[in-house]
């Protein structure tokens, strides 16, 4: 039966239609969603085996995942886990993860209308939803509590920005987040703004972020000595930056630092630059060139315009390889953080490099990543940059200073071993759920 959700969706859908229908990628993106999200076709489970939902939006939350599922499968052998996502990058992320893993059922989260909702609860049965961070629509968490399925908020953060769009929405809001069975925050002020939405306080714990437990800490990465090699890198024979996870108009910053640097004395110094979305290599290899840098491609080993030549910059065009870059570095920046590219593309990961013991320069804009900066941030453990003049000087004093580069990365890399441990607290408390053992 429809209800007053139903009708503001489809009238918000309709009242879109001049837009959506005339513009091309708008038209591809409503359509997709509705022919993927409202629950038919969904892929066949084993319903004799409990499940857990676990809906991850998008890359990120998805790479939160990993650890959670793995935890949670040892703890529970015969638990199938279904992960629901709502990007691309979302889904194509999970299916790296997932794709071919056992008790593991990947889908589109649904639209939330009543029909989509009923689909999917239906036909996969979960027996407890866990929402990573963010992502709570009226229709769905009371569809799960019609039918007993406690749904829990988990690694929950919510911006002062999110507060108040949904403090706006008023009595919907607090329905909402009334209903849900449990809110795992990662700091004291996200718990007091989900308390303050309308989660009741004593299903309100702060429990950390698991965003730590993702990252493995080590020394090296396994593979890193033949990616070096395949693009002419010489490790502790001459110093490497790397810059991860850029962004559009970061790189031309980069590499105008990186020529200054050049000329400052550091004339050894090596450059490798891995772009955040794929698209964007053949750009990126655009520029680099348009600015007259030779470069080599990961994807091209050694094959540059003049083999006896060793280009200076190092095109990370490869997926699934950033790890063996930032094991190769004496010095990491962290992109999509130093242009503003929207709240929502604020902050690449930054946990993974401390984790290896880099020291690490970031932008201001870390929004995504706000918990784990402030507490890189209190061990003095990373450097926030505001441009790229000072970029280039952040760079320039760590080459002349290596003992404080290097206590920098120690220090980054004890922040990551003191956080981690939230994601065995939220199995745990997942677990208790299934179990009907935790305040409902």
């Amino acid at each position: 039966m429809l209800n007053r959700y139903d009708i503001a969706y489809s009238l918000l859908v309709g009242a879109g239609a001049p837009y959506w229908l005339i513009k091309p990628s708008a038209r591809r993106k409503v359509v997709g969603a509705l022919r993927q999200r409202m629950g038919r076709h969904l892929p066949p489970r084993d319903l004799s085996k409990p499940a857990v939902l676990i809906h991850a939006v998008s890359l990120g939350e998805i790479n939160a995942t990993r650890a959670l599922v793995r935890m949670l499968q040892e703890q529970r052998p015969n638990l199938h886990v279904i992960i629901s996502t709502t990007t691309e990058t979302g889904y194509a992320r999970g299916q790296e993860l997932y794709g071919s893993a056992a008790n593991v059922t990947l889908i589109r989260y649904p639209l939330d209308f009543s029909g989509a909702v009923q689909r999917v609860l239906d036909g996969l049965k979960p027996a407890v939803v866990v929402l990573m961070e963010l992502e709570v629509w009226p229709n769905f968490v009371r569809r799960c509590e019609d039918r007993g399925i406690p749904v829990i908020l988990a690694n929950g953060r919510l911006t002062q920005t999110s507060f108040g769009r949904y403090k706006w929405a008023g009595p919907v809001t607090r329905a909402m987040f009334r209903r849900l069975s449990f809110v795992a925050a990662q700091d004291e002020t996200y718990a007091k703004r989900f308390v303050e939405l309308g989660a009741q306080p004593d299903r309100v714990q702060v429990i950390g972020t698991m965003k730590f437990d993702t990252a493995e800490v080590a020394d090296r990465v396994v593979g890193d000595g033949d990616v070096a090699a395949s693009v002419w890198l010489r490790p502790l024979q001459e110093p490497i930056w790397v810059c991860g996870s850029t962004g559009p108009g970061e790189e031309e910053i980069i590499l105008k630092a990186y020529r200054s640097l050049l000329t400052r004395g550091h004339s050894r110094l090596r450059l490798v630059i891995v772009p955040r979305h794929p698209q964007r290599f053949d750009e990126v290899s655009a520029k680099i060139k348009q600015m007259h840098f030779r470069v080599v491609r990961r994807s091209r080993p050694k094959m540059s315009e003049e083999k006896e030549i060793v280009p200076r910059v190092v095109l990370g065009d490869t997926m699934g390889e950033l790890r063996k870059f930032y094991s190769l570095a004496d010095l990491v920046f962290v992109g999509r953080s130093l242009v503003d590219l929207g709240q929502r593309q604020h902050g690449s990961d930054m946990i993974e490099p401390a984790a290896l013991g880099k020291p690490v320069i970031v932008g201001p804009f870390t929004h995504n990543f706000a918990d784990a900066m402030s507490r890189f941030k209190a061990a003095d453990a990373m450097m926030e940059v505001p441009n790229g003049a000072a970029l280039e000087e952040s760079i320039h004093n760590l080459l002349v200073k290596p003992d404080q580069a290097r206590a920098m990365g120690e220090r980054a890399q004890q922040v990551v071993l003191r956080e981690q441990g939230a994601t065995g607290k939220h199995v745990k408390m997942i677990l208790e759920q299934m179990n009907g053992t935790a305040p409902v």
